[in-house]
């Protein structure tokens, strides 16, 4: 019997999924799960096997690690504003920074950038949301297309 479960919405917050999609591969019997009550739970095992790619180790709701067992994580949110940009180089920037959010590896924390352009005010919003290492790295390439 497995040792580890996870509730559907463990599984949604850790795929970056609707909880009613995660019910919704259940039921249609892409992802196994058992049914307790009534509320499904997912082994880890069923996990990987649906996503092709070791699944955390699940916490319950009342597990707490200690502070030297725990595993520390920085994010950063930042909202970067630029005026006066054309629309050429806003679609530019904003195809590098998809590109730079998109095109990762496995194993990568996540990373999310969404952009808005006004073109009337000539400008464009930049939002971040991202480890410190990779939001300094999409502040290098927004400089770099900027002053060039």
């Amino acid at each position: 019997m497995p040792d580890h479960f996870y509730s559907v919405e463990q599984v949604a917050e850790h795929l970056g999924l609707h909880v009613r999609t995660i019910r919704n591969y259940v039921r249609d019997g892409r992802l196994h799960a058992v049914r307790i009550g009534k509320q499904y739970r997912i082994a880890h095992e069923d996990l990987e096997a649906f996503t092709g790619r070791p699944a955390p180790a699940p916490l319950g709701d009342t597990d707490v690690r200690p502070p030297q067992q725990q595993q520390q994580h920085t994010e950063v949110s930042s909202i970067v504003q630029i005026d006066a940009i054309s629309r050429e180089t806003a679609d530019r920037l904003t195809n590098l920074l998809m590109s730079l959010a998109t095109n990762r590896g496995p194993g990568h924390a996540p990373l999310r950038i969404e952009t808005a352009h006004d073109k009337e005010r000539a400008r464009l919003k930049v939002i971040v949301l991202g480890g410190l290492a990779d939001t300094a790295r999409v502040f290098d390439c927004m400089e770099g297309v900027l002053t060039s």
